[in-house]
């Protein structure tokens, strides 16, 4: 009986036992894999036999077809709790050793993912030691990154100019586009929302200084950061991880080159530099989107609007701002290399990096900006 178009098998009895004769070529890309109803088959043609045997002197060339057809048969039978014994000696050496592998690798698996009770102690206790670790981890990137700024300004750092200014435009110049249209909208809504609140009680001058205020110190450093936490940290994480699958960061070390200079050094730069920028660049589109909406709806001048805001923020509303811009960029940056350095080797991790250092990267976001208030509110600012 046939198996495929060169692999033959065939069943004959010899006492209590039974011998399955293998012949011809059992190659993959000619007959493919077996098939689950010649196992099916095989087992209901042994009938009542005490002992299956295997005669391949008939078998020519052979390679993983073979192996999964005899290890099916053999587990098929294991699962069927067949009354008959599986005789392996009459199989090829070779053969023989890749099943004893296969068996050997599927018991440990079979170990590994056996159910083992976990208490509530037990899972913090996981869950603590994997903060920790990754606390640790972020801790240590963050010491090497301090470290790296004398020899980076004495120019002794293994890091290249012109990657550097490229990182500048990509998270500079071509981020513009996007920053602007969130915040002017912001500005826009916050300026929409105010009129409507503040006419009712003939107070619609003040509008200006609500956007102005909101913007400068709340909206423009955490609405930009959120933008680059998803344009730039992703991108940052997907690069490095992809460089992870390639292997490329083992090469790096291999030249003595450490990882953390030449990738997440000029990164952490790139978004240091560029914050600021953007946040003052926010700012001011923040206040043109609330100027639009208070010269429509309040037909209020562009003059009065720009002198209310004038008045209203202080310099102290754009130095938190800016620090936060500031610590904000430096947060992005470290999250999405600190994620990326972290994963897998496969396409499925690039992926996955790239997503956990955008989710990662708002949140913390949210919980600095939340620190910030904290520590303005105790110390008056």
């Amino acid at each position: 009986m046939a198996g495929g178009s060169d692999a033959v098998w065939q069943i004959e009895h010899e006492g209590s036992a039974a011998v399955l004769r293998l012949s011809g070529q059992w190659l993959v890309a000619e007959s493919g894999l077996c098939a689950v109803a010649d196992v099916h088959r095989i087992l209901a043609g042994l009938g009542d036999c005490a002992q299956l045997r295997f005669d391949t002197t008939g078998l020519l060339r052979w390679d993983s077809a073979l192996v999964v057809f005899v290890r099916v048969l053999h587990r098929s039978a294991d699962a069927a709790k067949s009354a008959f014994k599986t005789d392996l000696s009459g199989l090829p050496p070779p053969l023989q050793r890749l099943l004893v592998l296969a068996d050997a690798d599927h018991d440990r698996a079979g170990t590994e993912d056996a159910e083992v009770p976990w208490s509530d102690l037990s899972w913090i206790m996981v869950w603590l030691h994997t903060w920790w670790t990754n606390v640790a981890g972020s801790m240590e990137l963050v010491g090497a990154g301090v470290c790296s700024i004398v020899p980076a300004l004495r120019g002794r750092l293994h890091a290249r100019l012109v990657e550097l200014i490229a990182l500048m435009q990509e998270s500079g110049a071509e981020a513009l586009g996007i920053v602007a249209i969130v915040n002017a909208l912001v500005g826009a809504i916050l300026a929409f929302v105010g009129a409507v609140q503040l006419q009712r009680f003939g107070a619609g001058t003040y509008v200006a200084n609500l956007v102005g205020v909101a913007v400068t110190r709340e909206m423009a450093p955490i609405m930009t950061a959120i933008v680059m936490a998803g344009r730039t940290g992703g991108a940052y994480a997907a690069q490095i991880a992809t460089m992870e699958e390639n292997e490329e960061i083992d090469a790096l070390q291999t030249f003595g080159i450490r990882p953390v200079e030449y990738l997440v050094v000029p990164r952490l730069a790139a978004l240091i530099t560029m914050m600021p920028l953007l946040y003052f660049y926010g700012c001011l589109l923040g206040v043109i989107g609330g100027l639009v909406v208070s010269v429509a709806m309040l037909s209020m001048s562009p003059t009065t609007f720009l002198e209310q805001v004038r008045a209203a923020v202080l310099p102290t509303e754009f130095y938190i701002g800016l620090t936060k811009s500031i610590c904000f960029g430096a947060f992005i940056a470290l999250v999405g290399c600190r994620v990326g350095l972290n994963a897998g080797r496969s396409a499925a991790e690039v992926g996955r990096a790239a997503t956990g250092a955008v989710v990662a990267g708002i949140i913390g976001i949210i919980v600095l900006d939340a620190i910030f208030a904290a520590c303005t509110n105790v110390l008056g600012l």
